[in-house]
C-alpha cells in the first residue's frame, strides 16, 4: 500500500472516496451479511477499487484516517 506511483501529485497517494451505496445494488451473499441496512458506504481507492464497505459514513472516515488515508466524500 506504500509502493509510490510518480503520476500522482504530492499526497494523492493517500486519498481515499466514501460514497454512499444502495445495499440492493450489491451481491446477494454480501446483502444477506449487511442485514436490514438500505445504504452502507464504501471506501475506494483513486482507481474505484473499492477497499471497503461499512455502516455509515463516520465510520469510513474513522476507518480510513486509522489507515493513514484522507477520506474524501464523493456523491
Amino acid at each position: 500500500m506504500n509502493k509510490p506511483f510518480p503520476a500522482l501529485p504530492e499526497g494523492a497517494r493517500n486519498i481515499v472516496y466514501v460514497r454512499p451505496v444502495a445495499v440492493a445494488e450489491l451481491p446477494d451473499d454480501v446483502r444477506d451479511e449487511i442485514g436490514a441496512a438500505e445504504t452502507v458506504y464504501s471506501v475506494n481507492d483513486i482507481t474505484g477499487e473499492r477497499l471497503a464497505l461499512v455502516k455509515d459514513r463516520e465510520l469510513a472516515f474513522r476507518l480510513a484516517r486509522m489507515n493513514d488515508l484522507a477520506p474524501v466524500s464523493v456523491h
